[in-house]
């Protein structure tokens, strides 16, 4: 009976670990390989195939064990990519330029064509076409079998792809100086998933029984990947900190100031951080306004010239850089959106103007009928990439201003971004935090702002549209979706109250006496914990 429960309990905790298996990229299982150059991989479905260019093979391997069935030779003598059609190996080879046909029973070379670009690496089959990542030219290639015709080509998504997948719906391409591996749009290149690869030259990837196997040419090991499960949000790279902000306002007179009222917004607990202990000086009260925003309100009286008031939040937190796994067809519709967030962050007033001539516009030319929660922000973030550029000019004007514009700050870029979803169904709201500007004892006085959308199927993700203001495919997906570990956050808000207004971090209030000169400054000074 003893060994019966035992057996139970074995077989339990094997079917929790396939049940539970964690974000996309993690490592499942990994294999030693006998091959010291591997390059290209596919799955005939049953194998993995492998090819080598020192050994110039083409392996057949056992996807239980790793270990080599058999082998045909390799066509021509630097073997990269290879595919498979359902009947057929594909393989790109860098010597000669060329694509080969090959057969995967007596390695005949069936057809060859002739490759576009400058240097073949990794190659696909997507069921009609295949494709082929060039790491010269930055692009991913779409060719004809029949004749090599380019149907389309989309950026790469960084600067040095190696492998090359498909899984019935995206493109996942490896990069070997990110040692990251993406998944994209293929319509137009976009990242949409960033995961970590599981070594440091990860050159070939492919896909078999709905998981993502990866072989590495630099440690010579064969990977099994999650693709896809429930783990939605991964957190990495704690950071222990003690902030210390100061809200401190000066009266350089000749008059008093007759009353100040200075709100200092409260950190709490969220995704990207755990916050420890808070400590204020001096005691202030606490009010909550109309979006949950809580702050410490001091209220003073009467401050005679030359006087300075410091109010002071020290904040111990612990803060994680996230990450959101963002499959698009699981972030839900427009019409999944609970009633109480759109009556929330669907409001319209005087900074988002969402019944704007221009944005009314703008939106349904970009937006058109689409429903999908995530291509409603993501066409939305694209637009602001291609139409605006970074650029402190001071003040916080409109979201129609910015847009006409053509440029803006952090919070001007978040008010057209949050204008826009707003305007197309997709609530939006706005965060504020204190950033690490450099070593991680530093001090900050220019912070930032970016906003945050509603997925049914993830809740609120964030998205750094000025983010998004960057080179590569890469560089602006890192901003949708997740988080470094530099920020504290402690303003949440939909736009505007009676204590933050539309600031962030902290917001004053005062009356003087005829003539009186008010100044005030803000600083958050970060401080690492051992």
């Amino acid at each position: 009976m003893l060994q019966n429960k035992f057996v139970k309990m074995g077989l339990i905790f094997a079917l929790l670990s396939i049940f539970a298996l964690g974000y996309p990229g993690k490592i499942l299982e990994e294999f030693d390989l006998e091959y010291s150059c591997p390059t290209g991989l596919t799955s005939d479905g049953t194998n993995i195939w492998l090819a080598d260019r020192k050994a110039d093979e083409i392996v057949c391997l056992s996807r239980k064990t790793g270990k080599k069935i058999n082998s045909i030779p390799s066509p021509s003598y630097w073997p990269m990519g290879l595919a498979w059609d359902g009947n057929n190996l594909w393989n790109t080879d860098e010597k000669t330029k060329l694509i080969y046909k090959i057969d995967p029973q007596t390695g005949t070379i069936l057809k060859n064509l002739n490759y576009p670009g400058k240097s073949p690496r990794d190659i696909t089959w997507d069921g009609e076409y295949l494709w082929v990542a060039d790491n010269q030219q930055n692009k991913i290639y779409q060719l004809s079998t029949t004749d090599g015709t380019t149907i389309k080509s989309v950026p790469a998504p960084s600067n040095d792809i190696r492998g090359l997948a498909y899984d019935g719906e995206y493109l996942w391409c490896s990069d070997r100086m990110q040692d990251e591996i993406y998944m994209l749009s293929p319509e137009s290149g976009a990242v949409i998933i960033i995961t970590k690869a599981p070594g440091p030259f990860t050159r070939g990837v492919t896909f078999a029984d709905d998981f993502i196997w990866a072989v590495d040419y630099q440690n010579d090991k064969l990977y099994k990947l999650v693709h896809k499960d429930s783990e939605k949000l991964h957190k990495s790279e704690k950071r222990s900190a003690k902030i210390r902000y100061t809200h401190q306002v000066k009266n350089f007179g000749p008059g008093k100031i007759k009353t100040l009222d200075v709100h200092i917004a409260v950190p709490k607990n969220r995704n990207s951080q755990n916050i420890e202990n808070i400590q204020y000086n001096p005691k202030p009260n606490f009010v909550n306004d109309r979006w949950g925003q809580k702050t410490a309100h001091y209220h003073l009286k009467n401050i005679k010239p030359g006087k300075t008031i410091n109010c002071v939040m020290t904040t111990t937190a612990k803060i994680f850089a996230i990450r959101h796994y963002l499959f698009p067809e699981e972030a839900g519709s427009l019409d999944d959106i609970p009633q109480k967030i759109t009556d929330l962050y669907l409001e319209n007033n005087e900074k988002y103007q969402i019944k704007h001539p221009f944005i009314q516009k703008e939106v349904n030319k970009i937006v058109g009928d689409e429903q999908n929660t995530y291509w409603v922000a993501r066409k939305i973030f694209n637009y602001l990439i291609d139409n605006l550029y970074y650029e402190r000019v001071g003040g916080w004007n409109t979201a129609p201003t910015v847009l006409e514009r053509g440029n803006g700050s952090c919070s001007e870029y978040t008010f057209a971004f949050i204008s826009m979803c707003r305007a197309a169904g997709l609530p939006a709201r706005y965060v504020g935090s204190a950033v690490v500007r450099g070593d991680d004892s530093c001090i900050d006085d220019v912070f930032h702002r970016w906003a945050e959308v509603y997925f049914p199927g993830y809740g609120w993700v964030p998205v750094d549209p000025s983010g998004g203001d960057r080179q590569t495919p890469r560089e602006q997906a890192d901003s949708f979706g997740s988080l470094s570990n530099r920020f504290l956050i402690t303003t949440e808000s939909g736009g505007g109250s009676k204590t933050m207004q539309w600031t962030y971090n902290s917001n004053q209030f005062y009356t003087t006496e005829p003539k009186t000169k008010v100044y005030s400054e803000h600083i958050a000074e970060w401080e690492p914990i051992r």
